[in-house]
Parts: structure tokens; sequence; C-alpha cells
């Protein structure tokens, strides 16, 4: 259980609850007081996370590569979702938006865009010639089966609007769509459940082929009926996974996420604890089984990966004590007696009681077992010698197991206990050195994240987080639920409610908002100086521009005046997360968008698009700024440079 929980929790609890404050709204002083409306509790509200990209009504977009989502069926559109959401298919912004969202959610998604019926685009001028377009009608209409190709209407219906449940349509999409999910089957590079006809279909296309599908079938006009075809209206030529179970493989883990153990005992103790310190984040890769490990974690000074925590007695961790597991959770050392990288936080995982150690050492002997061989780390010199980590021992680690304050409650107590032990909050919260340490002086400050580039905002400043402002209910249920009348969770925050925090009892949850509360403050960092004059020609030039981009994109969600629909549209006026000094995270929400997770109590929430593919640098600057200084906000304008160094930022 070694290296990568550090990283990835640090990442997670930390660039988690640096959502907690970059896009948790704050406390909406408004000058005029504008009528605060709810979000419509409606399905069309939730998807526009979707919209920027696939159109309000899955009518799809001038994009050549987003593809229409309407009337497709449901049991096809839940497929691809559950792939993005668990890495089979790889698309970085897809991927993030449909991390955190579970799999009832998922299929509510998916029910919604199959029933939509918008008008089909015109069809595209043919972008080849005549023969090639014949090559395709004879390939889409009839196969080539000297070469083992079936036709393609053999499966997706003879008016290639699909078939149910799990079949697509191939009408109403651009040439250059088609081709690239051909060619992505056809190297492999795009798969699903075994036996995968598609790939299997086209590794026997010539690219001279796909070319010629591509451009017949964005020639054709809509049908009469465009709803698939029922299921068993033809008989498949191949055995297809993904139609013959209905699924594309879903994912062990993620299902083992979405549960928790009843009942009381050792193990379901250990299990509670597990989440608590948000195991499952570090050890599992998405897609993979539960604790096997490999999860890659990049730092300044190479790639760690994580190790098998589960049972298996070869690869894992089947044979430790429970005296080597305490010790390592303790100590900071391995089985065999070795320095762990920092990126494991056994900094605070130190202050775990025995008691709880072998709780979670209990759990994860009853885990199944996954042989899965640790992978080297692949460090830089000299950061590969383990030498070096007693230095960074002396420096940075105070070995001892956390010791109750008896002038304090024990509330307070609790979550100091689980804030600084197994939360692991400072990681994030406090900013990370050169060294790769915590300044103790610094503790929960905030500061950027390195190799994340997210905000992680102080926990200590009304000026940040601005827990001082907040009641402990509204800490309560942004932690709990991942949104509150106060704000909502996004980026790395939001793996953490997602995986740890929902599954917490109300108990702990509230201790953990006691302690944050009590947290000594710290001076904010909010504007004060007046611009320079750089600044207010920045202004000038931006502002104009940002508001007209407000207007046409924002307005619906946050409203006019900036005040939001809370809880599920934050406010921006007055918003701490959009005064800060940092610009980082307002930045990110614009260019990456984002779904709040699907929690127990929040299990349908709403999304922001991402606009990194609409919106130019200049245009990203002018709306940030815009933001960051209308409705009594006050703060510094974005530079064009900041947003484009944010842009090609790892978005997950």
């Amino acid at each position: 259980m070694t290296h990568r929980i550090t990283l990835f929790i640090v990442v997670v609890l930390g660039l988690s609850l640096i959502s907690v404050s970059v896009l948790l709204s704050s406390v909406c002083a408004f000058a005029a007081e504008p009528t605060i409306e709810p979000a419509p509790d409606t399905m069309h509200a939730r998807v526009l996370g979707c919209a920027a990209c696939h159109g309000a009504h899955g009518e799809g977009t001038d994009n050549d590569y987003f593809p229409r989502l309407a009337g497709k069926p449901a049991g096809y559109l839940y497929n691809q979702l559950q792939a993005f959401r668990d890495g089979r298919r790889k698309y970085p912004p897809m991927n993030y938006l449909l991390a955190y969202l579970p799999d009832t959610y998922l299929h509510q998604i998916a029910e919604y865009f199959a029933v939509q019926r918008p008008p089909f685009p015109a069809p595209s001028a043919p972008t080849t010639n005549a023969q090639s377009l014949a090559l395709g009608k004879a390939l889409v209409t009839g196969g080539d089966h000297t070469r083992g190709i079936p036709a393609c209407v053999q499966c997706h219906g003879a008016s290639l609007t699909g078939m149910e449940p799990a079949i697509p349509g191939l009408l109403g999409l651009h040439s250059n769509y088609i081709s690239a999910q051909l060619g992505a089957w056809r190297y492999g590079t795009r798969h699903a459940a075994q036996p995968d006809c598609m790939q299997e279909i086209a590794a026997r296309l010539s690219d001279h082929d796909i070319t010629a599908i591509s451009a017949w079938l964005a020639s054709l006009p809509a049908p009469a009926s465009v709803s698939p075809a029922a299921a068993g209206t033809s008989t498949l030529p191949l055995r297809c996974g993904s139609v013959s179970t209905g699924t594309d493989e879903p994912q062990p883990a993620k299902q083992m996420t979405q549960q928790i153990t009843g009942g009381t005992g050792l193990i379901a103790r250990g299990e509670y604890l597990a989440r608590a310190g948000d195991c499952i984040a570090c050890h599992t890769v998405p897609d993979s089984k539960l604790f096997g490990g490999g999860r890659p974690m990049d730092t300044p000074f190479g790639t760690l990966y994580s190790p098998n925590i589960s049972s298996d007695k070869e690869t894992g961790i089947g044979n430790w004590t429970a005296d080597q597991f305490y010790t390592m959770l303790h100590e900071g050392k391995s089985r065999d007696g070795s320095l762990l990288y920092p990126v494991m936080p056994f900094a605070s995982y130190t202050k775990v009681t025995r008691a709880d150690s072998d709780a979670i050492y209990a759990y994860l002997q009853s885990v199944p077992p996954v042989r899965q061989p640790n992978r080297p780390h692949e460090l830089k010199f000299p950061f590969n010698r383990r030498q070096l980590l007693v230095g960074w021992r002396t420096l940075f680690f105070r070995q001892g197991e956390f010791r109750p304050d008896r002038t304090q409650s024990v509330e307070w107590n609790r979550g100091a206990y689980l804030v600084e032990g197994l939360g692991h909050c400072a990681m994030c919260h406090t900013q990370i050195n050169a060294l790769g340490g915590n300044t103790t002086s610094k503790q929960f400050q905030g500061g950027l994240i390195p190799m994340q580039n997210w905000y992680a905002p102080s926990l200590t400043s009304n000026r940040e987080a601005g827990l001082g402002d907040w009641s402990i209910d509204d800490i309560v249920g942004l932690l709990h639920a991942g949104v509150s009348n106060r704000g909502a969770v996004y980026g790395p925050m939001a793996e953490v409610v997602y995986d740890s925090f929902q599954y917490l009892n109300e108990d702990d949850v509230r201790a953990v908002a006691v302690y944050l509360k009590a947290l000594p403050s710290h001076s904010g960092e909010a504007q004060t100086a007046p611009p320079s004059v750089a600044q207010t020609d920045q202004l000038t030039s931006l502002v104009p521009l940002g508001r007209k981009i407000y207007e046409a994109q924002c307005v619906l969600c946050h409203a006019s005046e900036g005040q939001g629909k809370p809880p599920n549209f934050p406010p921006l006026a007055q918003n701490q997360s959009i005064e800060m000094s940092s610009a980082v995270n307002p930045i990110r929400m614009v260019l990456n968008g984002g779904y709040v997770p699907g929690t127990r109590k929040n299990p349908a929430p709403y999304g922001m698009p991402p606009f990194a593919q609409s919106l130019s640098d200049v245009e990203v600057a002018a709306v940030v700024t815009y933001i960051r200084t209308a409705w009594g906000n006050r703060c510094a304008p974005v530079s064009v440079k900041e947003v484009n160094t944010l842009r090609s930022a790892r978005i997950f």
C-alpha cells in the first residue's frame, strides 16, 4: 500500500477541497438583491453539461468530431457513457465530465437522449469522387463477403437508424467522425466487450474503404422514420459482446465503489475507514480490479505507481502481518524495511491509531486477491535513490499517533483526527515546496497543486475557502452531497466526495466541519491594491467582450447578475472562489466544465459544459475577467497567457 496513496489523495482531497472552494459557491452578498430562482428540476437542465458539444437536444453541432446523440438506442448510449467514465474510451474532456457519475444516472442520461427527435442536419456534400461513393454504398448495403466484411445494414438496420437495444444509428454524423471511429476500431484504440465484432470488421477495411463508407453515410438524408429498429429485426452476422450481454464490460471496481458493506464488525469498520482514507482513489485503476494498484502518479520528480494492496499473497499484501501493515502506515516503511516515497501520505497516516490500522488491514485481507505485479517507479536521478528519503523525513516527517487536545470537544478531536490523519487534507491545502514537503507554519493555507494545475484554497482564510463564514450545516451538506446552497464541488474534490465523503456518517462529516471551521484565521487574498495602468488597459479591452460572452453562454445557469440558481448552479457574484488572487480554478472551470459528483444525497447532479473547444484564449480571458470584476467582485484581470498555459494542463 505504498506510493500512490499520497499523491492521488493529495490531489484528490486537496484538489477536491480545492473545488470546495473553487466552484463551491460562496456567500451571496448582492448589492441589489436580485431574484434567485432554483434550477429547473428536469433532465434537460441537468444535461446542459453536454450541450456545448452535442447540442441542447443531442442534435450535434457543426464540429466534425462531436456526434449526434439524439435517437440512438439507450443501451448503446449507456454503454458509451460507461466506457468514457471508466476509461475504456479515451477522450479526456469526456472522461473528466463523467468520472464521478453513478450507473443509475448514466442510464437516465442515456434514456433522455434516446427519446429526443430533433431534426437531422442537411446531408454533407460528398467529399470524394463518384467511384468512391459507389464503393461506400456497396459496402454499407451489401458488404464484401470475399473479405469477410458484412453489410452495415445487417446490424445497423435497413434504414441505418440502429437497432434496439444497443446498436447505434449511422445517420446525421460527419464523415470525419465516422472515419475516426472506424480507424479507432481498426487500430484498437476503441474497443468493446469481447467478442469485439466492430474491431474484427474494421480490421478488414482498407483506408480507402473507410473513406468511402464515411463519405457515403454522411451524404444520406434522414429517413421517413428515424427510430431504431426493434430488437431482433435482423440476425447479426457476427457475435458481438456488447450486444449479447447488453453492456460494455461494467467495471467491477466502480460497482464496488458505489456500495458499502453494511453491518458492524472489524471488516465493516475497516472498509469504512478505508473510505475515509480514500484508498481506492490511488490503488484502483479505473476499469480494473479493486486495489490492484498500478495507477500512475505524476510528480515533479517523475512518475510513481501505486502498489497492489489486495489480498493476493504473491503480488499484494496477502502475506503481510498486521504489525507490518501498521509499521507501513505509522513509520512509512514497507514490509522489507525500505522507506516509502512521500507520495504515500504516511506523514498523515502516522496519526492513525493501531486499532484503526488493524481494522483497515482486516478489510484489505478480505477483498478478492488480484494477481498483478507492482510496476517499477520511473523517477529521475537522483530522486530514484531512496537514501535521499532520510533527509526528507528529517525535514518533514514527525512520527506519532494522534493525541487528543483535552481542551477541545470530543467532536472537534474526531474532526482533527480525520482531517489530519486519514483525510490527509494538508497534502493539498498546504503548499508543497521544491523538496515535495509541507511547511508546518503554512498548514492549510492553500497553494497550487504540482502537476495538477488546480489551486487548493486556504482553509484558514475567509477570502478563499471561506469556511469561517459558512454554517456547519452548509459545510456538512457540501461534503456529504457534493452540493449545497453555498457551493458545489468540482475537479479533484469531486473525486473525494464521490469515493470518500459521501459514505461517511453524518456525525463524522459534522466533526470534520467543526474542526475546519475552527482553524485559526490568516489574512485573506482579496484584491485590495488599485489596478495598475496595464491592468486598467486590460480591463478596458476584455470586459466588453467578456460581458457579451457571459450573456450568450452563462446567463441561462448563472443568471444576469451572477446570482446563480443555487444549489445546482452556483452564484458567481461575491464568490470567494472567484475573488481569490489565483484565477486558476475559474479559468479551468470555463475551459473544462465539470459535473458535481453523483452521490446518495444528490444522485442526479447538474453539469457545466466545457468551453475549451469553442472559446479562444482571448475569449476565455475576457469572460473570466468579466466574472471577476462584475457585481461587486474586485479582482485583477486574467491574461491571455494564463489561459493559454492552463489550456494545455492535464484534464484527467
